[in-house]
């Protein structure tokens, strides 16, 4: 049997699906903001529908959760696309909070989760509670400073519950 005429077509053939497999899976599509009218937003869905606060280009992210009927602020460190939770060593995690001209501080300390195995000084949650949170839906805030796997983030702006993207 002659696979000659198979060959002919077979590597033209691979070089063009193969092409088409690379142009259209991963990557940035250079043409996406042209076709959207405008600039192309890159977003990530927090896990717990909260607010996410972007450390870096993309580095990491916090998610900030407020359970109002608690007066509860719960911080969670997620990595660079809000799908893995990050442990840090953190014996606390500092807000500056201002709200209606009044700021206040606030210390987020870290939370156990015997289901994960997180602990004291081993945790991706912090929580702190005041009872201003109860009532206060929006605020702007300020991180003064966090360490994640060797990298620190210091004076992060943010508005909750809007972010800083």
């Amino acid at each position: 049997m002659n696979y000659a005429p198979f060959h002919r077509f077979s590597l033209p053939l691979l070089a063009v699906t193969l092409s088409a497999f690379l142009t259209g899976c991963g990557g940035k599509d250079e043409n996406a903001a042209a076709d959207h009218g405008g600039a192309h937003k890159h977003e990530h869905r927090a896990p717990h529908g909260g607010t996410a606060i972007v450390l870096g280009k993309e580095a990491f992210h916090l998610e900030l959760v407020r359970t109002a009927e608690a007066g509860l602020l719960t911080c969670y460190i997620l990595d660079g696309h809000m799908e893995s939770f990050i442990r840090i060593p953190a014996p606390h995690l500092i807000i500056e909070t201002t709200v209606s001209n009044l700021t206040q501080t606030l210390e987020l300390l870290p939370v156990a989760n015997a289901a994960t195995g997180e602990k004291s000084g081993d945790t991706s949650q912090f929580e702190a509670r005041t009872a201003w949170l109860k009532t206060t839906t929006n605020f702007t805030g300020k991180i003064f400073g966090i360490t994640i796997k060797g990298t620190t983030f210091t004076d992060v702006n943010f508005r909750f519950p809007e972010g800083n993207e």
